[in-house]
């Protein structure tokens, strides 16, 4: 009897001291409903949506209703008209599209005839899944009531052909890795200080803010080059991953998203009054970055509200830069966009974390 009411006073306590620490106890709450939400509502295996551009060389109203035909399926959406393949492939290259609808000056002659494919869809094959719903869609045989036969389809997959996931993986993995252990390093960082009496004595030392949190993160730049480096060398030895763009292109992505989520990090670290604390808020950070960066499913599949929670990650825009380089050969005038936000996030990121640390002094 005395050993229950030992063990009930420790569960007391455990309980009451859950109730004060707030974060924890949200964490209780908000981890459940967050990965829900994700899984039950974001995530879609149904590739829905996909941005699509059309040069339709052909301009009859036979033509016309037989990319409406595909429109109505609503595997794509038609965002852009241009004049020619090469600037599909351009849009392509730029990740601007992910299919490109090229109908043919002949495609009149072509139907009448019927012994030559109507049109080419054009796909962004470096993701299997987006493949799979081209090619379904190639198949789906929708008939036009200004057509005597059914619509017949060449798909050319850019990029990945062979239709093999590494290709698309290895690449993401490296934003996995770098959100991971980048943010966790300097998540803890300012709080394990903190905890072993070590930021008093930095206090006291002429060193500023700024200077602390440049200093804090420097050192983990280089950590994460080397983790950049260890991937794509794996990756071209084991798994024959092509890298089209510049090794100086992809270096300088890498390093824009490293220093990106070190900032990101020293958010936490001023907000988390312990290292679980700032631990909890790494992976409370981690999950979405996976799932709603177009690591695992397509981007333009995602519901709406889904893809704007994405785009404050930096992981969404990294996926874009280093796959843009590495399997597009995309040059980064082409992805000024994506560094840009980057940058900006960064300049944020570094602000708060300043000025939230100098305010916890005082």
């Amino acid at each position: 009897m005395k050993a229950l009411q030992r063990i009930g006073a420790v569960v007391w306590k455990e309980l009451r001291q859950l109730r004060r620490d707030r974060l924890t106890f949200g964490m209780i709450v908000g981890i459940p409903v967050l990965q829900l939400l994700l899984f039950g509502y974001a995530i879609n295996f149904d590739v829905r949506h996909l941005s699509t551009a059309v040069a339709d060389m052909a301009n009859t109203s036979a033509s016309r209703q037989a990319i409406q035909d595909l429109a109505h399926s609503q595997v794509i959406d038609i965002r852009h008209q241009v004049r020619n393949a090469s600037e599909l492939e351009q849009l392509l290259r730029q990740g601007e599209i992910t299919v490109g609808i090229y109908v043919p000056p002949d495609f009149d002659r072509r139907q009448a005839q019927g012994d030559r494919a109507l049109m080419q869809l054009l796909a962004d094959g470096s993701d299997p899944i987006v493949q799979s719903a081209i090619a379904r869609l190639g198949q789906s045989g929708r008939v036009s009531p200004y057509l005597d036969r059914p619509p017949r389809f060449e798909i050319r997959n850019f990029y990945n052909p062979e239709r093999r996931s590494p290709v698309n993986t290895v690449p993401g993995l490296i934003g996995i890795i770098l959100t991971l252990t980048m943010i966790l390093f300097t998540a803890v960082a300012i709080v394990r200080e903190r905890e072993r009496g070590n930021l008093e004595l930095l206090i006291t030392t002429p060193i500023r803010t700024p200077e602390l949190m440049l200093a804090k993160i420097l050192p983990y730049v280089l950590i994460g080059l080397i983790q950049v480096s260890l991937v794509l060398a794996l990756g071209v030895a084991l798994f024959d991953i092509p890298i089209r763009g510049t090794l100086l292109d992809v270096y300088l992505v890498a390093l824009t998203f490293v220093v990106a989520n070190l900032a990101l990090g020293l958010m936490i670290s001023t907000v988390a009054d312990n290292q679980f604390q700032a631990m909890q808020m790494t992976f409370f950070i981690l999950m979405p970055s996976i799932l709603l960066s177009g690591f695992m499913f397509p981007f333009d599949g995602m519901p709406k509200p889904a893809q704007w929670i994405a785009e404050i990650l930096p992981m969404t825009h990294f996926m874009r830069l280093i796959r843009g380089v590495v399997l597009r050969g995309a040059d980064l005038h082409e992805l000024a966009a994506e560094m840009a936000i980057l940058g900006a996030f960064i300049v944020f990121a570094m602000s708060f974390a300043i000025l939230r640390f100098s305010k916890r002094l005082d």
